[in-house]
């Protein structure tokens, strides 16, 4: 019994042998499954969105490109040249260069960010005709995921003499979509409307360049605002991270904390565990805003009240419980919450300013965080079931939010000392 065991194992292996190898058409079946972000642009919403600005056509005309590369490095370099072309389009439609592409108002971020996910959508389910590995297409969806949020276009102007202060500034993709489908992110709005631009101060013209961030737990946790952000803190005058915040008001926030709440993020992904940064050994639990806090709330900056927050919510050294703290830490506390809480907002707050401090800047570089106003829509179109998409109290208030950040990042610049080099 014994001996034919053996030769039908033997005859077993022969037979595969023969077979032919899978083909590389084959191979790329095991592409993966669209994201639970992708597949919101399913819905209705996204679609009238896309449709209402002219970039329904990215997602379409970029998959005719991908399908025609028959390689990976072909593959990349489309992908490269088109993710840089979907942020240089966005930012010309938000400042007024070229056809609006529809009846959507100019200054709206939420294009942008639903043309991406078409984009990613189809690199992360393309089939290429060759074959192309798990790794290769990872790096075209970052190379993809950077290109189109402007981390790769930041050009700041050398500093000649008495040239322009060079400032840095930070925006997301909009978030909670499964709330709001419709949703707009003014600091996404904001990094669109600024990128470039020049501001003028009662000090100087400021040169602003921008970037935008995605609402992700994983692309924080491999790094993506460091890799971003390192290059050119040791040669801005300032930064500022924006996010949306509380209703009907601004906020400085003054203290970042190393804590992640667990709010489901866009990927309907939640993580409470400590900030995970390079060198945890060396990681404290707080870091601080630089930017110069009182002259911005002191500023008269737009209809929205800025505040200082100094509250974060603690663990208090020998402690069990958290409590909320309205004047900062104490000394030796586990964060739990910095001013702007424990999201996304807080994180890279926090990476930011850290990235300050090993750069050994924080003496040096005034730099934090801003809270806008939630952006909300009119009063007869807050329900998201029978809701436009858009109205005229949201582009007016989302306007208003992008003119009182830029003069924020006015009153900043001119309370500030410009560094030399």
């Amino acid at each position: 019994m014994s001996a034919i065991r053996v030769r039908i194992g033997v005859l077993g292996l022969a037979l595969v042998a023969c077979l032919p190898a899978p083909s590389a058409a084959a191979a790329a079946d095991t592409a993966p499954a669209p994201t639970a972000e992708e597949q919101r642009l399913d819905r209705a919403v996204p679609r009238e969105i896309l449709a209402a600005s002219g970039f329904d056509t990215v997602a379409p005309r970029f998959a005719r490109q991908l399908e025609a590369a028959h390689s990976y490095a072909q593959a990349r370099r489309v992908v490269v040249r088109e993710g840089a072309a979907l942020w240089r389009r966005a930012v010309d439609r938000a400042q007024g260069r070229g056809p609006a592409g529809g009846e959507l108002s100019r200054d709206d971020d939420r294009p942008l960010y639903w043309a991406r996910l078409g984009m990613t959508r189809e690199v992360r389910t393309w089939k290429p005709g060759f074959a192309l590995g798990e790794n290769q297409r990872d790096s075209l969806l970052a190379d993809l995921e950077r290109t189109s949020r402007g981390q790769t276009d930041i050009r700041l102007p050398r500093r000649a003499g008495e040239g322009p202060a060079r400032v840095l500034v930070t925006g997301f993709d909009p978030f909670t979509l499964d709330r709001d489908i419709r949703i707009s992110n003014p600091s996404g709005a904001t990094a669109l409307a600024l990128d470039g631009t020049v501001i003028e101060t009662p000090d100087g013209p400021a040169r602003v360049e921008t970037a935008v961030f995605p609402v992700r737990w994983r692309d924080f946790a491999e790094g993506t605002v460091e890799r971003t952000l390192r290059p050119y803190l040791s040669h801005v005058d300032l930064f500022a991270t924006v996010s949306q915040g509380r209703v009907g008001r601004f906020d400085v926030e003054r203290t970042n904390g190393a804590w992640r709440g667990g709010f489901p993020d866009n990927e309907n992904v939640s993580r409470t565990e400590t900030v995970p940064v390079t060198d945890p050994a060396s990681q404290p639990q707080w870091t601080t805003t630089t930017l110069p806090y009182a002259q911005i709330v002191a500023a008269d900056t737009g209809r929205f009240p800025v505040y200082d927050n100094t509250s974060v919510t603690e663990i208090p050294a020998g402690g069990t419980e958290a409590v909320v703290r309205p004047d900062g830490p104490t000394a030796g506390s586990t964060a739990r919450a910095g001013g702007g809480g424990n999201y996304l907002s807080n994180e890279i707050a926090y990476r930011a300013t850290l990235l300050r401090d090993r750069l050994g800047l924080h003496d040096t570089l005034p730099g934090g965080h801003v809270h806008t106003p939630v952006l909300q829509f009119g009063a007869g179109n807050t329900d998201p079931a029978t809701g436009t998409v858009t109205d005229p109290e949201f582009v007016r208030n989302r306007l208003d939010i992008v003119a009182q950040v830029r003069a924020i990042v006015t009153a900043a610049v001119s309370a500030t000392e410009r560094t030399p080099g």
